[in-house]
């Protein structure tokens, strides 16, 4: 338990010293096209994100059936509306407390931690604000893309989603089964909340698995106690 509370710790210092490092020049792709109105975001180190919508243009079984795995993507960014969305359904929160979330959680424990990359820097989603907390400035996909044995199709995407996961915060209910079973098996309902919903706002969207662990967590700028277990490319589909 004492490690799980230390991931916090960690992760909310990592957030704090980014937020205190300079932003104030030359806005990225969020701050130019999502910030424009200056309503949902006042600075780029706190993004807050839109409401989700409760109802989309299909239905599940129209998402469940169109879902492909796609590796081609235009440089068209998502919106502020769309990027909320998808994190909303990676790890969003659906109930009065915060354990009631978008996907199942062995012993509603919710180890994962999840990220945001785009052209602006590395983000934190937070759901309990149902905002974006900016861990490290600058444009990491190439990196990511790197230490993903350079599947370059990463680095081309407008975004990727990272599912990240501290182990410490079931293995110390669960044991061994929690890091054998319970965990992975969080982060692919979580994983698959996400193609799903990509599907469903017309975006398209592919599973990694295959990275190095370290590599990962040095493009993000993430805690060592916590191990990548997705990226997720997402964008448009080219062609």
């Amino acid at each position: 338990m004492e490690q799980a509370m230390n991931r916090r710790t960690v992760l909310g210092g990592v957030a704090a010293m980014a937020g205190m490092a300079s932003v104030g020049a030359g806005r990225g792709r969020i701050a130019m096209v999502h910030g424009q109105s200056g309503d949902p975001m006042k600075d780029r180190r706190h993004i807050r994100l839109l409401k989700p919508s409760l109802k989309g243009r299909l239905t599940l079984e129209e998402a469940i059936a169109r879902r492909r795995s796609v590796r081609e993507f235009s440089d068209h960014p998502l919106s502020l509306e769309e990027i909320g969305q998808l994190l909303w359904a990676a790890d969003g929160i659906t109930g009065h407390v915060s354990y009631l979330r978008t996907h199942p959680s062995a012993g509603a424990l919710h180890p994962l931690e999840v990220y945001l990359l785009d052209p602006d820097g590395v983000f934190h989603y937070e759901p309990e604000e149902h905002r974006l907390c900016l861990v490290q400035e600058g444009d990491q996909r190439a990196d990511l893309a790197k230490a993903a044995h350079r599947q370059w199709f990463i680095a081309d995407a407008p975004c990727v989603i990272a599912i990240t996961a501290v182990y410490a915060w079931t293995t110390g209910k669960y044991g061994d089964r929690g890091r054998i079973r319970y965990v992975p098996m969080d982060a692919a309902h979580s994983a698959q909340n996400v193609l799903l919903q990509a599907v469903a706002l017309g975006l398209a969207a592919v599973p990694v698995g295959a990275f190095d662990d370290d590599g990962v967590r040095a493009a993000m700028g993430t805690p060592s106690n916590e191990v990548p277990l997705y990226l997720i490319p997402i964008g448009r589909h080219r062609g």
